[in-house]
């Protein structure tokens, strides 16, 4: 019989889980979650997404992130198979890490979206040496909301939740802390714990069913490109070997991956001529063009903000 499908939204934020299988410890050193974070920093500024509120524990982790608008099984499935591939290589070895698939639940309020970063901040509690005291966690979002550490990753979005309590940041914060230690031994923390893992443990997943995130179509998106660049492009997206247009095919072939939500493989299809791994190359490519040439950042930002 075949799973349900895994409930999404194009609008949606949600809480995600990721766990190890049985045995095997996800994290074996510091060294691994900052890995891990460093991989988190980098999917997210890829894929223009934000996140909330995280914790890594031993075998698993949990995220409060909003995709704003990018598939939220695209977006886990790449983080999580590049943790698996650096890992498998540090201790040599092979095979699944993670447990099946990673749980989601979609958050819908503000009382839910307080509640679960509370539990998220709160799961430091079960680590011996920060029990009593889960701000000073450093693989965690909690001390960088009560201002106890500094975000040098770059990756929370802390005013999302602050601007909750006060738009005065110091008070925010202390009001912000107060709730979290409130929340500790409740009876909601159990709720949002039992249901994480009851979505867990059914293993719901999405069908192959193919979709296109962000609404917009290839050629709707390379005339957006073109009118922003002030060039005529749909040819130029098939010029394989010409070196003008290396730049123009990367920049393409990441909003196309980043904005449109669309596989490799289908990347590849519509620009035919060219392999997975290409495509997979060209994109990267792509997303470094962003931080060197301000042609195409400001092009892209444009993008964003039209999206």
């Amino acid at each position: 019989m075949p799973r349900a499908a895994r409930k999404k939204s194009d609008a949606s934020m949600y809480h995600v889980m990721s766990r190890s299988i049985s045995e095997v410890e996800l994290f074996r050193c510091d060294e691994d979650k900052g890995y891990y974070l460093a991989l988190l920093k980098r999917y997210i500024d890829r894929y223009c997404c934000k996140i909330y509120a995280y914790c890594l524990m031993g075998n698993h982790v949990h995220l409060y992130m909003n995709p704003c608008g990018f598939d939220i099984s695209s977006f886990m499935l790449g983080l999580n198979t590049a943790y698996v591939t650096y890992y498998n290589r540090r201790y040599n070895r092979h095979g699944h890490l993670f447990q099946g698939r990673f749980a989601s639940k979609i958050v819908d309020n503000d009382t839910y979206s307080l509640t679960l970063s509370a539990y998220i901040h709160n799961n430091a509690k079960d680590l011996p040496e920060y029990s009593g005291r889960e701000e000073f966690y450093p693989y965690s979002s909690y001390g960088i909301y009560t201002g106890k550490m500094k975000d040098i990753e770059g990756i929370v979005d802390t005013e999302f939740l602050l601007q909750l309590f006060s738009r005065d940041k110091k008070e925010a914060r202390r009001k912000y802390w107060y709730f979290t230690e409130s929340m500790r031994e409740t009876g909601i923390m159990r709720e949002v714990d039992e249901g994480i893992m009851k979505e867990y443990t059914e293993n719901c997943y999405e069908s192959g069913k193919k979709r296109i995130i962000r609404h917009k179509s290839p050629e709707k998106l390379i005339e957006n490109v073109g009118e922003l660049l002030g060039e005529a492009l749909p040819q130029r997206l098939r010029t394989k070997f010409s070196r003008d247009t290396v730049d123009v095919r990367a920049f393409i072939t990441y909003i196309m991956r980043a904005l449109c939500g669309y596989t490799y493989g289908s990347i590849c299809r519509y620009v035919g001529n060219m392999s997975v791994s290409g495509i997979s190359r060209l994109s990267n490519e792509g997303f470094r063009l962003l931080g060197r040439d301000t042609r195409y950042c400001n092009a892209f930002n444009s993008l964003i903000n039209t999206n």
